[in-house]
């Protein structure tokens, strides 16, 4: 979801300014998602580097994850949708991570929408965690080497109660990944555009689930 500080400085606005613009448009998608058959949606809030931004900026951010998942779990709550955080924990701020986890526990048996949201996350870091549980387990005879395969590493990683991701969208013109489940799009669809996350309209997001559709997925096939 990438775009909300430049956003808000074409218009003079302070960049968390961008940042309370940008999560209208996932609520909307999020909401929207049952009417398009999309049981896991994955959001990008905040990555491991994104802790070497401004500390006002940090703080400020840390301030609207906090007012954020608070002011609109009920509504997640109605409509069906599970959250899971996705991320590094020992690096979140109590009070905020805190709010995450009542947010889990309160939508646990949900199962509309699964909405991951990777907050302080970086799937480098993911892939090496998951390295470390690989080399625990051999030492303590759980597994052979022969007997490590994709499906086993995947197991071991944040999403491992969900499926790889069909598609990948990335907004504000960028072309890259940005250290975001590097494991998990091997063979997802990829899609770009311009347009700055806090313009991401509903019909933006159909246009993108439209031009999937029409992708020849062969994952390596002929």
């Amino acid at each position: 979801m990438d775009g909300n500080g430049r956003w808000a400085s074409k218009r003079g606005l302070p960049r968390l300014a961008g940042h309370r613009e940008g999560v209208k448009p996932l609520k909307r998608i999020v909401l929207l998602c049952p009417e398009l058959g999309i049981k896991y949606l994955t959001a990008y809030a905040f990555s491991n580097e994104n802790w070497e931004r401004p500390k006002t900026e940090v703080s400020g951010l840390m301030e609207l994850f906090f007012e954020t998942v608070a002011a609109e779990l009920e509504d997640l709550k109605k409509n069906g949708v599970k959250i899971s955080l996705i991320g590094n924990r020992d690096l979140i701020p109590l009070k905020v991570l805190r709010r995450f986890e009542e947010a889990e526990a309160a939508t646990i048996n949900n199962n509309t929408v699964v909405l991951n949201i990777a907050f302080s996350y970086g799937s480098r870091q993911e892939i090496i965690e998951a390295v470390k549980k690989v080399c625990s387990d051999i030492k303590k005879q759980k597994i052979q080497v022969d007997e490590i395969d994709e499906n086993y590493f995947s197991g071991l990683l944040l999403t491992k109660d969900c499926p790889d991701p069909d598609l990948l969208i990335r907004t504000s013109g960028e072309l890259r990944l940005s250290n975001f489940l590097l494991w998990q799009i091997a063979y997802s669809e990829l899609y770009f555009t311009k347009t700055l996350w806090p313009d991401f309209s509903d019909d933006e997001f159909l246009k993108a689930i439209g031009e999937y559709q029409y992708r020849n997925r062969r994952f390596g096939k002929i």
